[in-house]
């Protein structure tokens, strides 16, 4: 959902997130409000109603969250990532969800493509190219550790590739998965058991792989998770626009990772929230990439969006969010 905030002084603010019901709850705490008292009005849309909000209705939250701050850009002028102290970097790499694909590519093949193509990783599914209804874990452990194998020698000594294990795994086949593909040198396994399992099972398995552990692309509040990056438990998180609250949640979890010496990855989102990420998490000083599908193809309902060129984003100097 794309949303607006409009001003009694000319000024919209674009905001991507939520859905019809939850962006109308979340909106009635801004009617007449300063759209400047960013931190205010998150937690008036946070508090105002009986229930803690759940991760639907924070999603909605950082819809209108990112509109404020692109009202904030455009009324001084400056884009978000200036008000945030500026960009640390002079780009921020991307890999691609699927990778350069083409049919009858073998996997080695298009893990080369990609890194021609100037992506920093090439990203992998673990439950890919199932046929059938039946998922048979302990086999599929071995299969996916041969396509690894295949990776590795595809992007090369100098390139890096990546692995989602999409929760498909319980904790002994994640973690057999993961010591068999530890000898390809993997930047990321990504959610190697299942969420419900996430606090107890990442604990656990830190200790028992030397692959880099990452999670968190359904995650909402920092809350979700913060014990995990607090402990060392994991490498990198995948928390992501809009769905952790907005820019004003998503400074604070930058914090948190700082602190502690954790990288961003965020997960994939809209264009509008990506080029948000791109504005906030610039200024970030630590291990930073960003999922990125769009390629160098236009977005046709967003003349003025994202910055993106070889497998890299930019940040631009247009007011507020950058996207018209």
């Amino acid at each position: 959902m794309l949303c607006t905030i409009e001003t009694d002084a000319g000024l919209t603010g674009i905001g991507e997130g939520g859905s019809k019901d939850t962006l109308e709850q979340c909106a009635g705490s801004l009617i007449g409000k300063n759209p400047f008292q960013v931190e205010t009005l998150w937690q008036t849309m946070y508090m105002e109603w009986f229930y803690p909000p759940g991760r639907e209705k924070i999603h909605a939250l950082g819809a209108l969250d990112m509109a404020l701050w692109d009202i904030k850009g455009k009324a001084l002028q400056a884009p978000i990532h200036q008000l945030l102290n500026g960009s640390v970097r002079n780009h921020i790499e991307c890999y691609p969800t699927t990778g350069s694909s083409g049919a009858g590519r073998s996997v080695k093949d298009r893990a080369a493509a990609t890194m021609a193509a100037g992506y920093r990783a090439f990203r992998i599914d673990g439950g890919a190219g199932l046929a059938g209804n039946v998922f048979d874990p302990h086999q599929r452990v071995r299969e996916v550790a041969k396509v690894c194998k295949e990776i590795r020698e595809g992007v090369g000594e100098k390139g890096d590739w990546m692995i989602d294990f999409h929760q498909k795994f319980d904790y002994p086949d994640a973690l057999r998965l993961c010591r068999l593909i530890e000898e390809y040198e993997p930047y990321l396994v990504e959610d190697p058991t299942r969420d419900e399992q996430f606090l107890q099972d990442i604990p656990k398995l830190r200790t028992m792989t030397a692959c880099p552990l990452a999670a968190g692309e359904e995650w909402g509040q920092r809350w979700d998770f913060n014990k995990l990056v607090e402990n060392h438990d994991l490498d990198y998180i995948r928390a992501t626009l809009p769905n952790v609250g907005g820019i004003t949640e998503m400074l604070k979890i930058a914090a948190l990772c700082s602190t502690h010496a954790v990288g961003i990855v965020p997960h994939f989102t809209g264009p509008v929230a990506t080029a948000a990420l791109v504005n906030c998490l610039a200024p970030f000083p630590g291990p930073l990439m960003l999922e990125y599908n769009y390629g160098e193809q236009p977005i046709d309902y967003l003349p003025e969006c994202l910055d993106f060129k070889q497998g890299k984003l930019y940040t631009n100097e247009r007011p507020g969010l950058g996207v018209a």
